[in-house]
């Protein structure tokens, strides 16, 4: 069984918490974040720290108990620091470039690839390092796999998006004849 949900989290600086029924709500500054916990825990606001605690004794309310534990510190981690994301783009004319609210991708199609930008993520491109940073990482997670999706790497010269940290095996060409 696990015990993550057994931690409380520490309610970081600056941030408020409140409970409206079975949803946690977190503010800082005008940045408002919302955990709906649909009663399948209990919440305690003590001081300075959040704990929760299982509604009965089932198996899928300990998991439940440990989910909405790791969410709610998700959820103060990126309204405290936030999180980020960087890919870099490898081959030869493979560009990128933001403009407003459009990331403007050149990865060897006959056209450029136009992708909006959604509410709450930034983007930056310097050189061919790509960043993607918000305040909700599922968010920040799913933008950074759509921008890889375009031009996934490819095993042989590794041309494409790729992660920074992520490791492309290569794989060996055809053998020269006889």
């Amino acid at each position: 069984m696990s015990r993550v949900g057994k931690e409380p989290v520490a309610i970081p600086s600056g941030v408020e918490v409140s409970v409206d029924g079975t949803a946690i709500i977190a503010k800082k500054g005008n940045l408002e974040k919302r955990l709906e916990t649909h009663g399948r825990v209990i919440i305690d606001i003590e001081e300075k720290q959040v704990k929760f605690n299982r509604v009965d004794e089932t198996k899928q309310s300990s998991a439940f108990w440990g989910t909405y534990r790791a969410l709610l510190n998700n959820i103060f981690i990126g309204l405290d620091k936030g999180f980020s994301k960087s890919l870099e783009i490898n081959g030869v004319g493979y560009r990128a470039a933001v403009s407003g609210k459009t990331l403007e991708l050149q990865l060897g199609f006959s056209h450029p690839i136009n992708f909006d930008i959604p509410e709450g993520i930034e983007i930056k491109v310097e050189k061919n390092i790509i960043t993607v940073s918000g305040s909700d990482k599922q968010q920040v997670g799913q933008v950074a796999a759509v921008i890889r999706g375009f031009r996934p790497p490819e095993p042989y010269k590794g041309k494409g998006v790729k992660y920074t940290d992520e490791v492309i095996i290569r794989k060996a060409g055809k053998a020269a004849g006889k």
